[in-house]
């Protein structure tokens, strides 16, 4: 079957050259390398390759030539990247018209959460979130690692873009191939999996950092005497505070762009598709007051420990004084009777000695019985 009958209907208006005046020489040739996770040309729902790489799906973009199962009029093109370069994904940009901004910002990543549109495509950028696993919270605990995931999503093509060494989305996109019906919704459908993917990972780590906010705080309220009566959970809390304010920064400018995929109409965005996102807009709404409880509750916690830490500072500085009084009898006797004077009472009395210690303990024993009735000691 002709490539360029079936295969060039499917995504003429994403494409701004033509054959003639594209080169796969050594300008691009890097595109098909390592940025390349996975490349697939789908049809009603249906992938029509169990292996493509870049170069041929392109081709096939460019040619319209596909398998036996791929000869309806609608389907798309999907490309999956993992950090590539300027020079890997330069060839792409300029395959599918991609604006140049767009293009910067994914191949240098370290972006907010938005959706932007450019003429006939969006793009999209997810914060990706995973939980670290940690034996003990310490003060230099690593709590959650960030990823990006960046989606140009248009009429005929969905290109990924990940950053960082988690947030694969090989399983989502085996996911979807069992499900041809929803695939065949088109990048919409795909724009939506990842979306609800990103989200639901959210759910998860909220759940696994409430357990590290718990245990700092059963630590901080623990009645048992221990560090965290003395302000040592202070490093602890602090950490924990600082991780779950870069979770809260990979939520909170999420929950904008997810409102507007899924109440504006746009042309890019399946009707049916567009009832999902607010599914996942709801979920990023809740995950965001999670995140914004958590910061308050670590403030709380962390004014709390620091209250209990003047507390037993104000304490020890009781104890000390209590014993500066205690102390300040003998030296003040001692410091009387070493004033080497010669008319001073007891001094010629051989019980005077004796009697001045008795006198000394005698009064050290009733300040001393005064503190502890008063808690000073």
């Amino acid at each position: 079957m002709s490539m360029i009958r079936d295969l060039r209907a499917v995504v003429r208006p994403a494409l701004r050259k033509s054959t003639a005046s594209y080169d796969y020489g050594a300008d691009h040739s890097a595109i098909a390398t390592s940025a390349v996770v996975d490349c697939a040309v789908y049809r009603d729902g249906i992938r029509c390759s169990d292996s493509i790489d870049l170069r041929e799906a392109l081709e096939s973009v460019r040619a319209g030539r596909s398998g036996d199962q791929c000869d309806g009029k609608d389907g798309f093109v999907w490309i999956g990247l993992h950090e590539p370069t300027e020079q890997e994904f330069a060839g792409i940009a300029e395959e599918f018209g991609l604006h140049p901004l767009a293009v910067e910002d994914a191949v240098h990543a370290h972006q907010r959460p938005k959706l932007e549109r450019y003429d006939d495509s969006l793009f999209t950028v997810f914060k990706t979130i995973r939980y670290v696993e940690h034996a003990e919270l310490t003060a230099t605990s690593e709590v959650v690692e960030s990823g990006e995931v960046m989606v140009f999503t248009g009429r005929y093509f969905v290109i990924t873009v990940r950053h960082g060494g988690h947030g694969s989305l090989r399983a989502l996109r085996h996911r979807l191939e069992d499900d041809p019906e929803l695939l065949a919704k088109g990048p919409s459908a795909v724009l939506h999996a990842i979306a609800d993917q990103v989200v639901d990972d959210y759910l998860a780590v909220t759940e696994a950092v409430q357990d590290d906010i718990d245990e700092v705080e059963i630590d901080v309220f623990s009645a048992e005497p221990g560090k965290s009566s003395r302000g040592g959970d202070a490093g602890r809390i602090y950490q924990l505070k600082r991780e779950v304010l870069e979770f809260k920064r990979a939520v909170s400018p999420l929950l904008r762009p997810m409102q507007v995929l899924g109440e504006r109409p746009m042309r890019l965005i399946d009707p049916e598709i567009q009832k999902y996102f607010r599914d996942v807009a709801d979920h990023v709404a809740r995950v965001h007051e999670q995140v914004v409880g958590f910061d308050d509750l670590l403030n709380s916690i962390l004014q709390a420990n620091l209250a209990q830490a003047t507390v037993v500072q104000n304490e020890d500085m009781r104890k000390i004084t209590a014993w500066a009084a205690i102390l300040a009898v003998p030296t003040m006797i001692t410091g009387i009777y070493g004033m080497n004077f010669d008319t001073m009472p007891e001094l010629r009395w051989k019980f005077g000695y004796p009697a001045v210690l008795i006198a000394i303990v005698a009064i050290c024993y009733v300040i001393h019985r005064g503190f502890r009735r008063n808690g000073w000691l």
